[in-house]
């Protein structure tokens, strides 16, 4: 993914956090010869979720499960090289919430592209605890704290259509695009525009607007 120097995230923690906040991920792989590559959405979590100090994902695994009757699973290889996409928040930006002219409408998005090895989990109780501890975060960040002990048998039933898989990340792209092309005075409108605006994802990306250095730009 390209990304210029100014869309960079300010530190990998902002990184980490996308990962942990929007963990429906597509996963792209090669289709092989001149097939369009493969892509299907799936849940893709960090296997440890304490890491290193400073948010980083690279050389960690990220782990990810799909449906074994499709057929992008069969195409997936040990050391194969796939690619994982977590999307943000995003919003349009019109030019009236600038309030100058002459402008040009926007989109300020969020997206995190991880790239890495693939290793395909094969032990059926390996694949079970993938499927728990995906389970288990996204319970603990997004359900009711709904447990399942008493599903075990219920999993173990549904266990042979599971495909699950670890991605050793080699490489992570972050764009941030939060306006900070515009001047000061302008980036405030379009905050001051989320803040206000109706819906989670551009009051998510206000508040991401507020954690940015007061230069606007991301990591070099």
């Amino acid at each position: 993914m390209y990304v210029p120097t100014t869309y960079r995230p300010p530190e990998p923690g902002w990184v980490l956090d996308v990962v942990r906040s929007h963990p429906l991920a597509l996963l792209v792989s090669g289709g092989g010869g001149d097939e369009v590559p493969f892509a299907t959405h799936l849940p893709a979590i960090p296997a440890d979720q304490d890491g290193p100090a400073d948010g980083s994902l690279v050389g960690r695994t990220v782990l990810g499960h799909l449906n074994r009757e499709n057929p992008h699973w069969s195409a997936l290889t040990d050391g194969g090289r796939a690619l994982l996409v977590f999307t943000g928040p995003g919003s349009y930006v019109s030019p009236t919430v600038y309030g100058v002219t002459p402008a040009a409408p926007t989109w300020d998005f969020v997206s995190v592209h991880v790239r890495g090895t693939v290793r395909l989990v094969r032990d059926r109780d390996a694949t079970l605890d993938v499927v728990r501890r995906t389970v288990a975060f996204c319970e603990e960040r997004f359900g009711d704290g709904w447990q399942d002990r008493d599903s075990v048998g219920y999993f173990d039933r549904i266990l042979p259509g599971v495909g699950a898989f670890e991605l050793v990340v080699e490489a992570v792209d972050g764009m941030f695009k939060l306006s900070q092309e515009q001047s000061p005075a302008l980036r405030e409108r379009v905050l001051d525009a989320f803040e206000r605006g109706p819906t989670t994802q551009r009051r998510e990306l206000a508040r991401l607007m507020r954690g940015l250095p007061e230069s606007g730009e991301g990591v070099r």
